[in-house]
């Protein structure tokens, strides 16, 4: 995690946090776009939004399933069947994803790894989390600049994705189990969560308000993201589709 002190132009002066590397600091010293995310991050950042975004409105119906269409036979009909396939394949997708990503953590970047693991025992890091904190308040006039995630965006990334999508994932497949029966492969990998928490249903409300969790983490990661882009005057949003972090100091001096 490289922090840029705010120093228009150039970024002569550079102060190195956290895990960055002193290449970090030699290319910032020369440039102010850095590669950052690698194609396989940024492929799964998309592909995990968009089965999350489908995981989303197909589970919403699931707990609260539309009204039954009174036109023909209820055999000619088969919506809930959809919704639930979609459902289904979309958590295929995640679980796939996510592994993907974890073998990726070990083979990428040093960026890749940040989302695995926050470095509660590092002094200067809690700093930082509350120097961010308190810029996000407006209680900060000038920004700090990183070429990774900054620590609060770093410690969200963990709960709310790495924490928070293992949880889904197993829940989600300890009820598609259930489905699946006993002896299954789901059953035999997934069916232990089942009994140890009590019933599906109990189970299956843990499931919802998780996705209500994801919601709200989405809403305030968008919003993040696109309130960086614009009043820290650092790419947020395109440097997770061309992978490269650009620092627009342009603010008169």
């Amino acid at each position: 995690m490289t922090d840029i002190t705010p120093q228009p132009p150039g970024f002569e002066a550079a102060r190195l946090t956290g895990d960055a590397t002193a290449q970090d600091l030699e290319t910032l010293r020369k440039r102010t776009s850095v590669y950052v995310y690698e194609a396989p991050v940024r492929l799964w950042h998309w592909l995990n939004a968009a089965a999350i975004l489908v995981l989303i409105v197909t589970g919403y119906f699931i707990g609260a399933p539309l009204p039954s269409m009174q036109i023909g036979e209820a055999t000619q009909q088969f919506v809930f069947g959809y919704i639930r396939f979609a459902h289904f394949a979309a958590a295929q997708l995640l679980t796939v994803g996510f592994f993907g990503r974890i073998y990726w953590a070990f083979v990428g970047n040093h960026h890749a790894k940040q989302m695995f693991y926050i470095p509660i025992f590092k002094k200067v890091w809690w700093q930082e989390v509350f120097f961010e904190l308190r810029w996000y308040l407006f209680l900060e006039a000038e920004p700090k600049k990183y070429v990774g995630h900054n620590p609060l965006a770093q410690a969200a990334m963990f709960f709310f994705m790495t924490v928070g999508i293992t949880f889904m994932l197993l829940t989600g497949w300890a009820l598609y189990a259930e489905g699946a029966g006993q002896g299954s492969l789901p059953d035999l990998a997934m069916g232990w969560l089942l009994g140890l928490v009590g019933n599906s249903q109990r189970l299956h409300t843990l499931h919802h308000l998780g996705m209500w969790a994801i919601i709200v983490f989405m809403i305030i990661h968008i919003y993040a993201a696109i309130r960086e882009d614009i009043m820290s005057r650092q790419s947020m949003v395109s440097t997770m589709i061309s992978g490269h972090r650009t620092f627009k100091d342009d603010r008169p001096e």
